[in-house]
């Protein structure tokens, strides 16, 4: 999320002008913030987990969906677009217009260094808001790493951090399993001379 206010709007007003906006914006207590595009490194990640888990769930009741639909966080307020969501069973949507969905069982986000903070902390909060929330897994951009969140039976949530280009990633709520070089195929990592 961009660290800068557009203006103060309610949500009917945000979800008009974002409906017909050019540009995706998202929402929170009555802010909008403008998004910030992304590197080559971002979409290569975000492609590389997109087409894993179309594979993985393929004639399967999970189906992940990219950053075009927006979800819905009613406990807080916010609409966001997760860089990847994956839900599960018929999806929940905000209104008829089937562009904003209420609930997701996985988000994945890849951290860029203008957003990391946000997705580890608050976003991570507002996302656990969501009943059907049970995994989340952050991805660097800059170095082979993620950080998986598993929610546990009594309400906590499990971290497990991963490095190693051969680890895979068990993600039990949808019944994928990721491995990290998957992820990475294709991202350059930039030197540290250069």
């Amino acid at each position: 999320m961009s660290t800068r206010a557009i203006s103060l709007v309610t949500a009917a007003q945000y979800l008009e002008i974002e409906r017909g906006a050019e540009f995706r914006s998202e929402y929170l207590n009555g802010q909008v913030f403008a998004m910030s595009g992304g590197t080559l490194n971002h979409a290569r990640i975000v492609r590389n987990a997109l087409s894993v888990l179309v594979d993985q769930l393929r004639g399967k009741p999970c189906e992940p969906v990219a950053s075009d639909l927006r979800l819905f966080c009613a406990l807080h307020n916010l609409f966001t677009y997760p860089d990847i969501a994956v839900i599960c069973g018929p999806g929940k949507f905000l209104d008829g217009r089937r562009d904003t969905i209420t609930d997701a069982t996985v988000a994945v986000e890849v951290l860029s260094p203008s957003t990391m903070n946000y997705d580890r902390g608050e976003k991570f909060r507002y996302y656990r808001s969501l009943e059907s929330f049970s995994e989340y897994l952050l991805v660097a951009q800059d170095t082979v790493r993620a950080e998986h969140h598993v929610r546990q039976p009594d309400g906590s949530w499990l971290f497990r951090e991963f490095t190693s280009p051969g680890a895979a990633i068990e993600m039990q709520s949808i019944g994928c399993r990721m491995k990290l070089e998957s992820l990475y195929e294709r991202v350059e990592f930039e030197s540290a001379e250069g």
